[in-house]
C-alpha cells in the first residue's frame, strides 16, 4: 500500500492558522499572515552592563530608533490627534443643537488629554531596544564585546519586551521568570537595574544551558551572582518558594506562531508532536497558576505567549 505523502510541519501550522484566525481575525487576517511569513525583524537591546553611548549613536546614524522612548510620545501624538476629533464633534453638535448646555472647546480638550496620566508611566527609562523603521529591511551587525568581554546589545524580538515592560518592575523588588530560557526577557529584567532579587526557572536544562550562556556573555560576574538560575518544573514552583515574589513574569510555552510557520526543525506542528500541542492550553493554565501562587500579596503577574490563538490566551486567563 501506498504511504501518505509527509507533508511538512510549516505546512500543517499554516493550513491550521488560516482555518482558525480567518475566522478570528476577519479581514485583518491577510496582513497579518504576511507579516508571520516575512523574515523576522529584530530588534536590538542595549546591555546597560556594558559602554552604550557610542552603540546608540551608532544606531541611530543607520536610522534606527529606541522604541521604548518613543512609545509615550507616539502616544501622546495619538491622544492629541483623538481629542482634536472629540473636540470637532463636540462643536457640531453644539452648533447643530439649541445652544443649551456647556461646549468642551478644542483647548480644553487637548489640556484633559495632556493631564491624562502618561501611557508610559509604567516603562522603565533604563531599556533600550533600537529598531529599524516599519519597511526598512537593514540588518543590525553582530554583538560585539567591550574590553571586559561583554556584548554590546542583544537581537530579539522587540515584541518581546512587551511583557518586561508591562511587568512594571519596582526598586528591591523581588523578581520570578518562571519560564526563563532561552534568556532574553531575564536579560531586559536585569537592564532595568532594580531587581532586588531576580529567579530565572525553566524547565529544559538544555535552555537552561543557553540562560547561563547568555548571562556569562552579557552581564558582569557581580551580578550575574545575584541571579538565581534553577531548572525545575515550573507547575511545581509553589512547593518550592510560595508567596515569594512581588513580580512574577509567566511567559509560557506555546505555538509560537511564527516560527511554526517558518521553521521544520523542533515544530510544535510536527505530527508526533500533535498530543504535546493539544494539551498546551492546560499547561499553560497551570503554569499560570503555579505563577500566581508564587506571588505575594498585592503583587502582579504578567502571563505571556508568542500566540496569537485565543485558546492559549484569553481563554486561560479566564
Amino acid at each position: 500500500a501506498a504511504t501518505a505523502p509527509r507533508i511538512p510541519p510549516t505546512r500543517l501550522a499554516l493550513h491550521h492558522f488560516d482555518v482558525s484566525y480567518s475566522l478570528q481575525l476577519k479581514d485583518l487576517w491577510p496582513s497579518v499572515r504576511a507579516g508571520l511569513l516575512c523574515e523576522q525583524k529584530y530588534g536590538a537591546l542595549l546591555n546597560n552592563f556594558s559602554p552604550v553611548d557610542h552603540v546608540a549613536q551608532e544606531l541611530e546614524l543607520q536610522n534606527a530608533t529606541d522604541f521604548v522612548s518613543e512609545a509615550p510620545k507616539k502616544a501622546q501624538r495619538s491622544q492629541r490627534g483623538a481629542a482634536a476629533e472629540e473636540a470637532g464633534r463636540e462643536e457640531s453638535r453644539a452648533q447643530e443643537g439649541s445652544g443649551e448646555g456647556r461646549t468642551v472647546t478644542q483647548a480644553e480638550t487637548m489640556t484633559q488629554a495632556e493631564m491624562s496620566p502618561p501611557l508610559h508611566a509604567s516603562i522603565s527609562s533604563n531599556i533600550k531596544c533600537y529598531t529599524f523603521p516599519r519597511g526598512d529591511i537593514t540588518r543590525f551587525r553582530p554583538a560585539r564585546p567591550d574590553t571586559l568581554g561583554l556584548l554590546d546589545y542583544y537581537l530579539m524580538d522587540a515584541a518581546s519586551l512587551l511583557p518586561v515592560l508591562a511587568l512594571n518592575v519596582q526598586p528591591d523588588d523581588f523578581v520570578l521568570d518562571l519560564c526563563a530560557a532561552p534568556g532574553g526577557k531575564t536579560l531586559a529584567l536585569l537592564q532595568t537595574g532594580v531587581c532586588g532579587h531576580l529567579a530565572a526557572n525553566d524547565v529544559s536544562i538544555s535552555r537552561t544551558k543557553r540562560l547561563y550562556q547568555i548571562l556569562h556573555s552579557y552581564v558582569p560576574k557581580e551580578i550575574r551572582e545575584t541571579v538565581s538560575v534553577t531548572s525545575c518544573d515550573g507547575r511545581d514552583w509553589e512547593q518550592l518558594e510560595g508567596g515569594t515574589f512581588h513580580k512574577v513574569l509567566v511567559d509560557v510555552p506555546c505555538t509560537t506562531d511564527r516560527h511554526s510557520v517558518m521553521e521544520d526543525d523542533n515544530n510544535i506542528f510536527h505530527r508526533r508532536r500533535t498530543k504535546e500541542r493539544q494539551m498546551l492550553p492546560m499547561l499553560q493554565l497551570q503554569l499560570l497558576m503555579a505563577g500566581i501562587l508564587a506571588t505575594k500579596p498585592g503583587g502582579e503577574v504578567v502571563y505571556s505567549t508568542c500566540s496569537l490563538s485565543p485558546l492559549q490566551n484569553e481563554y486561560v486567563i479566564e
